[in-house]
């Protein structure tokens, strides 16, 4: 060891045992590696060698390593046995997997038979269903006709009285005409249409004395007018112009007299005749005046106590607007409800009426008694008073700083130009209407004119003298429009102005705009205003309005429609029996011959609703097909609906206050085939679904290879004269049913939505009804009023994209509505459903109701419409700010109200959730 050390160490005389080893150690490592090497190369070459020569050996005896044959391991007995054994167990193997293949054929058979059975089953409770429906149905029908127990009547035939016909016995005196005794009923029975002839005024000698304007505006409200008629010899009415006359004619009431005696059908008393005389200038004299009139009736705007007979002549306004419409962009808005004069007055005095009365004696009686007293000098200083003591800001003139304009005795006097007296009156909450000082001046054109105005820009008339008689006052209920007050009173009109409330103000305001614009406005309301009283007087019933005629699309219909899935599944909701019988319309009115008794008072003198537009407006209509919303349907009848609590035998019924009921789809559709057809597929199996109205907007026909579905309904395609929005809301003639469903092309929505909405529609039978909920907004920044279709707790309006409403509102919307809404829907291609909430919520004073929690309802991957252009927004923002303008007030109401199912979200036990499902 210390030997070796030393070597590390590099010791000195070491040097030859230091090789020495050195060689040592490279001799084992060489001979190291080589012996690794033999072994590692050579021994595995020389053992395959081997054993591959062991193999390949001839000696059965010397394989050691290769397989022995099978004869050598069965000659032990036992290694036999078990041999055989293997052999019987794989044949039975084999039968038993031969057997089961055919079993599981067999099995296969079965499940097919039983499938088959399953379908024969159900197609069988269908069938009894339907046979028991058809059953019910036909039970429930008989028991309607048993509870009539009347049979249906045709209408009479009319018999027309002579033409040469003696006349009714005379009155005893002239100034006691009334109905029964100057009227002749045989020439207007209860089914005769009411028949109106119009004389030609030209042809007779007043004719050319005639103002111009008035004849000529007259003329053409009369060829437009759908009572009048050419042939005089069925006409249950005479109506003859005899004013207004130019400014220098002059016409004695002799020669008048003469003339009217004249006329081809007067009969020699004139009876069924009316005599008109239309003022449009405020100082129109009273022509009829000292004129025997007979029989005939007499409306003017003035009349004087002595000539006027009540019940029988009729006080018509003037005629303002002769040939021209109301400008609504001039007519100031109806809010804010307080104006800045409470009230306000302007006029001078004529002389007493006492000399002029006993100058000009009516040729039946003298005037007797002494006039009454005059409250005009008390009027005068309480107003003044009034003025004087600041507590309101008031204003009074009793001299007119101009001229004033000519007018009869004892009346006050217009002041200054019209356009001068609106800018007043704009500024005025109430405008003062001061009688004649003479009680037997009942009307005249002037005070008529102040009405008129104060009507027109909102400014509620208060009428100082209970005496006056207003226009057509035995049929409008003028206190819900104007204050009439006794002139004694006159200390205590400050009090009652400001003893008002807002919401009063308001509903004043509003009526005194709906009878301006209904019986006031224009030459055709005046006419037809006139027609209407009478015809109501005696009890006919107004004549349908007219129905837009569809002209159809001849199509071809392809295969039955398949039903979609997603649109059809409802889970376990019964949607109600399935229709078995053919389209069921709803029933015509048949309270038509006595709705004008019954209902007079509501109809005349209610404010705008759902019930008051019809029959009291001009157009006078009756709808043909409105037969519940008009009449008895509107009531809450115990037929029909569940016993309380009886939520299967509810659910499977169709639920409300009719017994049975269907609805029209209207479908607006414009160059989208594709989208229409997948649309009108999801329509098939809809139950209670009448019939479907496509109204095909686009001037170019639908191409000629294109298949319709069969839906089990008829599709009616009706071409349209334009491209217009307004052709969604015609009342075609091919609509049968109350119940219309508006609804977009590319609407997407399940039949269990849809029914839900048609049984929600059954209980609001007033109001749109739909899914997509909008809602209107103040802008303060801009002063303007804004749309909005963001999510809110609230809303004020249901898209018509996807809503119920009464085709009621279509005829309205048609051709009530004023023209001014449809001609800016037909220029901005927009805003037809802003157009017919703003007319439902005008009319009912009701917001709209929404179903469901569903805000869209656009279907996947349709193509995209007009809402969807950048400038769509801003129209409708333009749109309701024109439509206020048009109502005069905002009409639209705010609702927080939603309607689901009763349960809605309710957890119930499984075997309960069929009996509560809807309302």
């Amino acid at each position: 060891m210390t030997g070796y050390t030393m070597l590390r160490n590099g010791g000195a005389g070491n040097g030859g045992q230091t090789c020495m080893l050195r060689w040592s150690n490279r001799i084992r490592l060489t001979w190291l590696s080589f012996t690794l090497f033999v072994i590692l190369v050579f021994f595995p070459l020389i053992a395959h060698y081997y054993l591959a020569t062991l193999d390949e050996a001839d000696e059965a005896g010397k394989r050691i390593f290769g397989p022995r044959a099978g004869s050598e391991l069965c000659e032990v007995k036992h290694v036999l046995d078990l041999c055989r054994i293997r052999e019987s167990v794989s044949e039975e193997l084999l039968q038993l997997e031969a057997k089961r293949q055919e079993l599981n054929g067999e099995v296969a058979k079965l499940n097919l038979k039983i499938e088959a059975c399953k379908k024969s089953i159900e197609s069988a409770k269908q069938d009894l269903l339907q046979l028991k429906n058809v059953i019910s149905q036909t039970e429930h029908s008989y028991k309607e006709l048993v509870a009539q127990n009347q049979p249906r009547l045709s209408l009479p035939i009319r018999l027309l009285p002579e033409k040469d016909d003696a006349g009714l016995p005379p009155p005893r005196a002239q100034r006691g005409c009334r109905l029964h005794n100057c009227f002749d009923y045989s020439r207007c029975p209860l089914t005769s249409g009411f028949p109106v002839y119009v004389y030609d005024s030209d042809r007779f000698a007043f004719g050319s004395h005639l103002d111009p304007l008035v004849k000529q505006a007259f003329q053409a409200t009369a060829r437009a007018n759908g009572y009048v008629t050419d042939n005089a010899d069925i006409a249950c009415l005479y109506v003859i112009l005899v004013g207004e006359m130019q400014e220098p004619a002059v016409l004695r009431p002799a020669d008048l007299e003469k003339q009217l005696s004249s006329l081809p059908h007067w009969r020699a008393d004139g009876h069924n005749h009316v005599i008109l005389s239309l003022s449009r200038k405020w100082d129109t004299q009273n022509l009829l005046y000292n004129v025997s009139t007979g029989r005939a009736m007499v409306a003017q705007s003035t009349f004087y106590a002595a000539q006027y007979r009540p019940g029988f002549d009729l006080v018509v306004s003037p005629l303002v607007h002769a040939m021209s419409e109301p400008n609504f962009m001039e007519i100031p808005p109806q809010v804010p409800v307080k104006r800045k004069y409470l009230f306000t007055f302007q006029g001078e005095k004529i002389e007493s009426l006492r000399s002029s009365l006993q100058e000009a004696r009516s040729f039946e009686e003298e005037m007797e008694g002494d006039p009454p007293a005059d409250y005009d000098d008390r009027i005068i200083a309480t107003l003044k008073a009034v003025q004087d003591s600041k507590l309101d800001q008031v204003l009074v003139e009793f001299t007119c700083k101009n001229q004033p304009r000519p007018s009869l005795p004892t009346e006050w006097a217009l002041c200054g130009e019209r356009e001068d007296r609106l800018e007043l009156l704009k500024l005025s909450t109430f405008a003062l209407i001061i009688a004649p000082g003479d009680p037997r001046l009942l009307v005249s054109a002037g005070c008529a004119a102040r009405l008129f105005e104060a009507l027109e820009v909102g400014a509620v008339p208060v009428v100082l003298g209970e005496h006056v008689q207003l226009p057509y006052q035995d049929v409008l209920q003028w206190s819900e429009a104007a204050l009439v007050v006794p002139k004694p009173r006159v200390t205590e009109v400050h009090f009652l102005l400001r003893s008002l409330s807002d919401s009063d103000l308001l509903a004043m305001r509003r009526q005194g705009r709906f009878l301006w614009e209904t019986y006031f406005s224009t030459t055709d309301s005046i006419f037809s205003t006139v027609l209407a009283v009478i015809r109501t007087r005696i009890q006919i019933p107004a004549a349908p309005i007219r129905e837009e005629a569809a002209a159809e699309i001849p199509h071809r219909s392809g295969k039955a429609a398949g039903t979609d899935p997603n649109m059809a599944d409802t889970g376990d909701l019964d949607l109600g029996p399935v229709e078995t019988e053919p389209p069921y319309a709803s029933p015509k009115y048949l309270r038509n011959f006595t709705l004008t008794v019954t209902d007079l008072y509501r109809s005349w003198n209610s404010a705008p609703g759902p019930f008051h537009l019809f029959p009291h407006t001009p157009f006078d209509p009756v709808l043909p097909s409105e037969a519940k919303f008009l009449g008895s349907g509107t009531g809450f009848r115990p037929i029909g609906g569940g016993a309380g609590g009886s939520g299967k035998e509810f659910q499977a019924a169709l639920g409300g206050n009719v017994p049975r009921e269907q609805f029209t789809v209207v479908m607006l559709t414009y160059e989208r085939e594709e989208v229409l057809m997948n649309s009108l597929e999801r329509l098939n199996g809809l139950p209670y679904l009448n019939k479907v109205v496509v109204v095909w907007n686009s001037p170019k026909l639908p191409s000629e290879d294109l298949v319709w579905p069969d839906i089990g309904v008829p599709i009616m395609v009706v071409r349209t004269e334009k491209n217009s929005l307004n052709n969604r809301f015609l009342p075609w003639n091919e609509i049968e049913t109350e119940a219309i469903l508006s609804i977009d092309d590319d609407a997407h929505l399940r039949h269990d939505e849809i029914m839900f909405g048609f049984r929600v529609w059954r209980e609001a039978r007033d109001r749109i009804v739909g899914f997509p909920g909008r809602y209107h907004a103040w802008d303060i920044p801009h002063q303007s009023w804004l749309y909005n279709s963001n999510y809110s707790c609230e809303l004020s309006m249901v898209l018509t994209g996807a809503a119920f409403f009464h085709k009621y509102y279509a005829y309205l919307y048609s051709y009530v509505m004023p023209q001014a809404i449809r001609d800016m829907v037909d220029e901005y291609i927009n805003c037809e459903d802003i157009a017919m909430n703003f007319l439902v919520s005008h009319i009912t004073r009701k917001p709209p109701i929404k179903v469901t929690s569903r805000w869209t309802f656009r279907c996947p991957g349709c193509p995209q419409a007009l809402s969807h252009d950048d400038s769509h927004f801003h129209e409708r923002h333009k749109c309701i700010n024109f439509f206020v303008k048009v109502y005069g007030y905002m009409p639209l109401l705010y609702t927080q109200f939603r309607v689901d199912s009763v349960l809605f979200k309710t957890r119930l036990p499984h075997d309960k959730t069929k009996c509560f499902k809807f309302i």
